[in-house]
């Protein structure tokens, strides 16, 4: 059930990327921005109002919905808003900003839902109460932001989101889709097996430990994207593969020393959220770069399919797996699965950053 309700979340995404990630385009970035709040505000009341199974595949389904949405568009956005106010020379700024609010937001999000509902007493409300005081905040401050992306006269028709790869550069783009794919691939194993790896093989079981751990993760991984960021683009990809196939290792280790370690799990979460975040805003970093500038969301939309799609595949897979396997054989056989897709990324990624020729 809980790989169930994780997959119907994962579904929402995709199907919003597909048929509304690129709206923005010609409608403007901030109505879709609204529609989007609007859309996780109703998730949050479901969440809270109908605590039943077809309340939570239903809330989850609303939610990714919102998020797929909200991941292309804001992401165009800001790269818009900081093209206009700032000097060209700066645009590795706005490409660690995009990655580091959205990782980041994992994190803190992981973090506050534990400690809410660890300390509030309702766990199943208090946290979706604190999230929607959040939208209220960001649909304030969304009023007051300019538009970027003006409504197209007359609107162009309508078709879903086209996976396609930009015509100038198709090789390099299909790198940054490879190198998101293989990173959410990646988050997606550790996120689907964290609370496992925890309670079974750890005997912890608190809530704030769990959102802790996401925290760790996320948070360690904004430090990660800023490091990073200090770098030439060439330069990530060869620090970033090697922290990042260490951490993997170090996440089995942790499940099968005699005596389970959270020492030893809590760093591979560090160096896998610090590795983890650089490739994924290196690969944003190349998207963002060839992105037609008619098609900001479009193109945007395209790479968060591959990522988010990617982060669903080890989560249901490890679900049907822990049905018969243990969870340390489990971890096992997935981290080598993934760490594959991570290394066979890392040439393609380092070979077309930006500024580089066509690979």
């Amino acid at each position: 059930m809980i790989t169930l309700v994780y997959a119907v979340y994962a579904v929402g995404v995709v199907v919003s990327l597909v048929l509304a990630g690129h709206l923005s385009d010609a409608v403007g970035r901030r109505p879709m921005l609204f529609a989007a709040l609007a859309t996780n505000a109703v998730s949050a009341l479901v969440f809270m109002l109908a605590p039943s199974l077809p309340g939570l595949v239903t809330a989850r389904v609303i939610c990714g919905l919102a998020v797929g949405v909200t991941a292309s568009t804001a992401t165009a956005y800001l790269t818009e808003l900081f093209a206009a106010h700032r000097p060209p020379d700066q645009v590795r700024r706005v490409q660690l900003l995009a990655s580091s609010t959205s990782i980041g937001g994992l994190g803190v999000g992981g973090l506050l839902g534990g400690v809410v509902a660890q300390t509030s007493g309702h766990p199943l409300v208090a946290p979706y109460l604190v999230v929607l005081v959040l939208f209220t905040a960001c649909a304030a401050a969304l009023l007051l932001a300019p538009e970027t992306r003006e409504f197209q006269r007359p609107r162009p028709p309508y078709r879903p989101q086209r996976l396609a790869l930009p015509e100038h550069a198709p090789s390099r783009f299909a790198a940054a889709l490879a190198g998101v794919g293989s990173v959410f691939a990646l988050f997606g194993l550790f996120v689907g097996l964290a609370a496992t790896l925890l309670h079974e093989t750890m005997h912890r079981s608190s809530l704030v430990l769990s959102g802790t751990v996401l925290f760790v993760v996320f948070g360690v991984g904004v430090l990660g994207a800023a490091g990073a960021a200090r770098l030439s683009q060439r330069s990530v990809v060869p620090v970033a593969g090697p922290v990042v196939l260490t951490g993997t290792a170090l996440l089995v280790v942790s499940a099968w020393l005699p005596q389970p370690s959270l020492a030893v799990f809590l760093v591979s979460a560090a160096l896998i959220g610090a590795g983890g975040s650089a490739l994924f805003n290196a690969s944003l970093a190349v998207a963002t770069t060839l992105a037609p500038r008619a098609h900001v969301a479009g193109t945007v939309a395209t790479f968060f399919l591959a990522g988010y799609g990617s982060l669903s595949l080890p989560v249901i897979g490890i679900g049907v797996a822990l049905e018969h396997l243990s969870v340390r054989v489990t971890l096992l056989r997935f981290a080598v699965l993934v760490a594959a897709a991570v290394a066979s990324a890392l040439r393609g990624l380092a070979r077309s950053a930006p500024g580089t020729g066509e690979s």
